[in-house]
């Protein structure tokens, strides 16, 4: 069984944006959590882990292997390490810290939680934003919260993991090549279905990488060229940012492939040796 581990690709609203797998590539292997959410619903890691959990464990109830594929680094390690039991923000605090410029917001966060804001870049807009709101909400620091984890599977279940790591340069050729062959093969069609949802703008699935850069092409505010030329850009900053968390936040027992060895048989066998 697959099951997703994707951020975007759990939004049943996302298929040809997310480059969610079709039913033919699925070729009659059971696939869980791909296009699961509604868009109007955000899909937290703590909402998707505990849709995985479930999902894990009906799995083993019939002895089928479960094997979790995604680029969502967040919802992979909440699954494994549990959920911090941050309580409920207030909503005044909310309001008001994601108003404010990421510059003014992050030296807030270095008077506030310095140890935090030393862990984050600058422009990390929305992390910047989660620590300050929670130690402003809590009075407490986000690291205070994330000791105490819960609900994590990681020492109950046998695990195999890797990380691909692909050459940089291949990696972004493939992603303006991918953005490219999305854009004329439904992306247009799909967010145009999608804003005629009026859904939220602040939702998880508008933000998704290019429905912004689609939306300004049909809104009229820039050519195909300048639409294209923007998503292939976010696709590959994204990838970049990916690229980083996987190479520092992922645990350094993971083996690392690139694209040149993935398909090595040893190596997926000793990944399937549970």
């Amino acid at each position: 069984m697959i099951i997703n581990a994707d951020s975007a690709q759990v939004y049943a609203d996302l298929e040809v944006l997310s480059a969610r797998p079709t039913v033919s590539a699925m070729a009659g292997i059971p696939h869980r959590l791909f296009g699961a959410w509604d868009g109007a619903l955000a899909c937290s890691a703590a909402d998707w882990a505990h849709a995985a959990r479930a999902e894990i464990a009906a799995a083993q109830d019939r002895g089928a292997l479960p094997i979790l594929v995604g680029g969502s680094g967040l919802y992979i390690r909440t699954l494994l390490d549990g959920i911090a039991p941050v309580p409920p923000i207030d909503p005044d605090i909310r309001t008001t810290v994601r108003a404010l410029p990421v510059a003014q917001a992050f030296a807030a966060l270095m008077r506030e939680d310095p140890v935090r804001a030393a862990q984050l870049a600058p422009a990390d807009a929305t992390r910047i934003a989660r620590a300050l709101e929670v130690v402003r909400s809590t009075g407490q620091p986000l690291a205070a919260w994330q000791s105490a984890r819960s609900g994590g599977i990681a020492g109950s279940v046998a695990l195999s993991a890797v990380v691909l790591m692909p050459e940089r340069a291949w990696l972004y050729d493939r992603c303006d090549v991918r953005f490219a062959a999305m854009w004329h093969s439904g992306a247009l069609d799909e967010v145009r279905a999608l804003l005629a949802r009026r859904l939220d703008p602040d939702l998880p699935v508008m933000r998704a990488i290019g429905v912004r850069e689609v939306a300004a092409y049909l809104a009229g505010e820039c050519d195909a060229a300048h639409a294209l030329a923007a998503g292939r850009q976010a696709t590959r900053r994204y990838a970049k940012r990916q690229y980083t968390w996987l190479r520092h936040q992922a645990p350094d027992e993971w083996p690392r492939l690139s694209h040149e060895n993935y398909a090595d048989d040893a190596v997926l066998a000793r990944l399937f040796q549970l």
